[in-house]
């Protein structure tokens, strides 16, 4: 059941709609944390409708999918931050938000997301694209038995390209992270455009990384047991995305590192940004808006924050009451002491430009490894 305040809520905003309008369930096109059991059920209480889910593969496929028609099946969409305002707006992918009835909510979200915030707007201002929840940084994951917080924050990127680390870390194969992780480790800004000299830097340190790592996979699971085992002592990309849960299992030397400096104007780590935005359907569902408003209530922006397991920071945990959800063992297994440090040493996720050309030297380097 919704708290007293949800569930006043839930009338006002929920319980006019006729029973027609609900002709089929509301369709997300999303991240695991919005398909969690637990939120779908709290939504069905709260209105009475149905949801169907589909998990994305990656966002830029996903953008690609609406790009073939699919805004026509979906009616939310949940993608790191930089597609919204780049692709779908400029494409006619997604609808813009009411502005008087959505930017109250980046009033009770971080002082980063204060409105207008650069990544929920339209180029020209505008037209407001979405509302952010779950943010973080995702960089590379150590054993703190191994090495410690401080010099893994101050060694960054140049951690993987010491000669003693190799055969002894594992990559975890977040394909376009690992694109962006390379960048860093090369001395590039992943986010500027590529000269000849960094697309041969970024080959050395790509060819590097992969020759010398233990193992690669897609699994930060089997990374993590990797560690724990004595396999390994580092892994990238990784953050508290995928270690949470074993840090919650009381594995605290599982720890996220976000570099104190990097090629990134000064910045060494990565914070992506998740934006949920309103499909453009010719069709739309009358309550997506009803969605997108509900969701960042306390009780299910807590779910969220949980999701299918996944335990991550969301933009309400600037709440008091949404914080206070959140039990010891959970902040300190997001290591939340240190969330605002990340935060600042982080550069905001954005297109990688010279991507493709990137992205072939990576593959290269992987098919050579064998």
């Amino acid at each position: 059941m919704l708290a007293a305040g949800g569930s006043a809520i839930g009338i006002s905003l929920f319980g006019c709609g006729a029973p027609e309008d609900r002709r089929r369930p509301l369709s997300l096109l999303t991240w695991d944390a919005y398909a969690d059991p637990h939120l779908l059920a709290l939504w069905r209480d709260a209105t009475g409708g149905d949801i169907r889910y589909e998990i994305h593969v990656s966002d830029p496929t996903s953008v690609n999918r609406l790009r073939a028609g699919e805004t026509g099946v979906w009616d939310f969409i949940n993608l790191n931050n930089p597609w919204a305002r780049k692709q779908l707006w400029p494409q006619g992918l997604i609808r813009d938000l009411p502005r008087d009835r959505f930017e109250p909510l980046y009033r009770e979200m971080f002082d980063k997301f204060a409105p207008p915030y650069h990544w929920a707007m339209s180029e020209d201002g505008h037209h407001l694209l979405g509302v952010v929840q779950r943010f973080e940084t995702f960089d590379f994951v150590v054993n703190t038995d191994v090495f410690s917080p401080r010099i893994a924050r101050d060694e960054g990127w140049d951690l993987f390209n010491n000669p003693d680390l190799a055969n002894r870390y594992g990559i975890l194969a977040y394909e376009d992270w690992n694109v962006m992780d390379i960048c860093m480790g090369a001395g590039i800004h992943p986010f500027s455009a590529k000269t000849e000299e960094d697309f041969a830097a970024f080959e050395r340190t790509a060819r590097l990384w992969v020759g010398n790592a233990k193992m690669i996979t897609t699994d930060f699971a089997q990374l993590n047991l990797a560690i724990i085992n004595g396999e390994i002592d580092a892994y990238f990309t990784g953050g508290t995305y995928s270690i949470t849960s074993a840090r919650l299992e009381g594995i605290d030397n599982l720890y996220a590192v976000s570099p104190s400096r990097g090629p990134a104007n000064g910045k060494g780590s990565i914070n992506w940004i998740e934006l949920n935005s309103a499909v453009a359907n010719p069709e739309p569902h009358p309550e997506t808006l009803d969605f997108l408003e509900w969701i960042t209530e306390p009780e299910p922006a807590y779910v969220i924050a949980n999701g299918n397991g996944n335990l991550q920071p969301v933009s309400q945990m600037a709440q008091p009451e949404v914080l206070a959800r959140f039990s010891q063992e959970q902040l300190v297994a997001l290591q939340w002491d240190e969330f605002e440090e990340r935060i600042a040493n982080a550069v905001e996720y954005d297109v990688v430009p010279g991507y493709e050309r990137l992205y072939d030297i990576y593959a290269a380097a992987v098919r050579i490894r064998g």
